[in-house]
This record gives structure tokens, sequence and C-alpha cells, in this order.
């Protein structure tokens, strides 16, 4: 009977509000996408492989310069730090691939916020098409709703910088804070309706997921079409993805999570960065316009902050104005699309946390070696 009961208190918690289900929950982890509602995606008609690796010694070499050792001392390193997959890929070889136990090439995992950079280039592709006129439009020629209290002075282009200027606090630990009512809620247009602005947009960068969110939102009213499946069209397909993933919603038939919640493989994941590595392009057809790469992951005179741009985390050289960079999409556990133009590499690393280590340092001096 006791079982019984716990087991009845725990399926009304979880159906009844998003506070049950973040206390049922806890906190977000890569097996996510196996709790909510989605919209699939299905793998290319043509499909892209990678080259499989036919030799470590170059990889080794890479290890032995960055101070790792061996294949064995970077694994354990990579296991102590709960990274779950591991992947570096340099001239559209693998030099190297690493799962953890229980996790492989077929394994599933939930993108986060690595989603945001997808979203931006949706929005880049809808530009081109004539979807959305420009970055500098007001929000509020697409979200009705947003017709007061200011909203008309938010642009495209200070949702993709995250300069909006919105009071929304980026909080993961509080059960009643903007973050779990997005995540674990089911009602993300009443979530968004209930936002309000503090302060004029542009003055200064503010990272919130709201942001992607009200992206996303543009998208669907722009091109009359479910995030999904425009993704799909526009470039799961054209891109080669080798597998079937999805996207997860607030609920049945409902939105995207444009925030977060990709569900894919590794290696269709690395699959965005090479498309952005070739500046959009893909087998003699442009994917997404060149000049919408630049502005997204180039430095340029005009770049509000030299760290974020476009929903992309930039790392260029200290006091250097240089055009191109290194940069990544990046989730809250430490998921990471790292692209090193200058040495052609992408690094993917997707974990169950961060662990107690710098990334970004660890993809910078593998690929600067490689």
């Amino acid at each position: 009977m006791k079982k019984l009961i716990a087991f009845v208190s725990i399926a009304i918690l979880i159906s009844s509000c998003h506070v049950g289900r973040y206390v049922v929950y806890n906190f977000a982890n890569i097996d996510d996408y196996k709790k909510f509602k989605s919209r699939e995606l299905t793998a290319s008609h043509t499909p892209f492989s990678f080259s499989e690796p036919n030799d470590s010694t170059l990889f080794k070499h890479v290890l032995t310069q960055t101070n790792y050792d061996s294949y064995n001392a970077f694994e354990a390193i990579l296991e102590k730090n709960k990274t779950v997959a591991f992947l570096v890929i340099q001239n559209d070889s693998i030099k190297y691939e690493w799962y953890s136990k229980k996790n492989s090439v077929e394994t599933i995992f939930t993108s986060f916020s690595m989603s945001k950079s997808y979203i931006s280039a949706l929005i880049g592709i809808a530009i081109e098409e004539g979807y959305i006129k420009s970055v500098h439009e007001p929000i509020t020629n697409y979200i009705k709703t947003f017709k007061h209290d200011g909203f008309d002075s938010i642009s495209i282009e200070h949702l993709l910088n995250m300069r909006t200027g919105i009071d929304y606090v980026e909080n993961y630990f509080n059960p009643f804070g903007n973050i779990p009512v997005a995540y674990y809620g089911r009602h993300l247009d009443k979530h968004m309706r209930n936002i309000k602005i503090k302060e004029a947009p542009g003055q200064k960068f503010e990272y919130i997921s709201i942001a992607t969110q009200i992206l996303g939102f543009i998208l669907e009213e722009a091109t009359g079409r479910t995030v999904t499946n425009y993704l799909q069209e526009k470039l799961w397909g054209p891109i080669g993805a080798e597998y079937n993933a999805s996207w997860s919603l607030d609920k049945k038939g409902g939105r995207e999570k444009s925030f977060c919640c990709i569900n894919a493989r590794a290696r269709d994941f690395a699959k965005f960065g090479k498309l952005y590595l070739q500046m959009g392009a893909w087998e003699g057809h442009q994917v997404i316009p060149k000049e919408w790469i630049s502005h997204s992951v180039e430095i340029h005179a005009d770049t509000k902050d030299r760290f974020y741009q476009y929903q992309w985390w930039l790392e260029p050289e200290e006091g250097v104005l240089n055009a191109r960079t290194n940069y990544m999409a990046q989730g809250i556990l430490g998921q990471y699309i790292y692209v090193n133009p200058e040495k052609n590499t992408i690094i993917v690393r997707l974990g169950k946390n961060w662990g107690k280590i710098n990334w970004r340092m660890v993809f910078s001096n593998i690929s600067n070696t490689i």
C-alpha cells in the first residue's frame, strides 16, 4: 500500500505542474528527451559520413604534445570529468572518437543550449528566403501579443545578441524560477506572455534563454512551419544527417523548446559544425547564407560583444581584432560543438555535467596542436 501511495503521489507531482516535475526529476540530465513529448526529425536521404580513423599515431602525438601523455590518461580525464562522448574531426576525418560505458555512436544525447545556434541558423535562412525582412525588424511584427510596454523597441538582432533588456533570471536551481517554468512547464506561450522589460534593449549583454524561445516563435509565425519541420527541410536533410532525431516540446503537439533540446547523435551534431566551418556551404549548395555565418562567428569592428554573437560563443585571440576566430555552440552540462577554422577542426564534447576542467582550454590545445 505504501508503495502504491508513493507511486500515485509521484504521478500527481509529475502531471500537475512544473514544480512537481522539477522535484521528481531534480535537475536537467542528458536523458531528459525521454521525459518530454517531441517532434521527429528523420535521417537524410543522402547521408554524409566522416572518414573513419585508420591511424591513431597522429592523435597520440597530439596528446603527448598537450601533456595528456597517452590514450589511457586522456580517457581517464574524460571519464573523471563526466564526459559521455568526445569527437575530434579534422578535414572530414575522425581523428579521435570516445564514448563512456553504455554509450556509443548510436546513443542519443540532448543538446541543451547548443540548439540556440541552430535557431540562429534558421533565422538566417528565413531572412534569405524572405519570410523575415531583416534582423532590424521589431519582434512585434511577428508577435502581436507583445505590442505593449516597449516590446516594439526590441529587434530580432537584440534577441540574437542577448541584448534584449527583458527582465528574466537565468536561474536553474530555483523551482519557481524562470528556467524551470520554461523547461518543465507545459505552457511556453503563457510563460512568454508573462515576461516584462526592465530596461531599454541594446545596452548590455545578458544571457537569457527566453530570447531564443522568442526567436523560435518568430520562426513559426514567419514561415508557417514548426521549428522542427523547418530544421528538417533546411538543415537536417541537406547536411546529410545519418540518424533520426527529435526536438522536445512543451506538450503533445505543442511548441518546441527552442532554447534547448535537440536530441541527436554526436556525429550528427558535428555536421552542424562542419557546415559553419564551410561558411554555410554543403556540397556546392549554400545552405546558410555566407554573410550570415560571417555575422555570427567572425569578429568585426562593430561587434557588440567579442565573446558572443548571434547565439554563438566566440573565442577571439586576446587583444587582436581579427576576422576569424574559434567559436562554439554550448549547452548547460558542458555540451559543445567547437570549431577551429584555421585548423579545419571540429570537436564535439557531450557530458553529464561540466566536470572540473576548462574544456575550452582542452579544445584549444588539441585543435591548435593537431
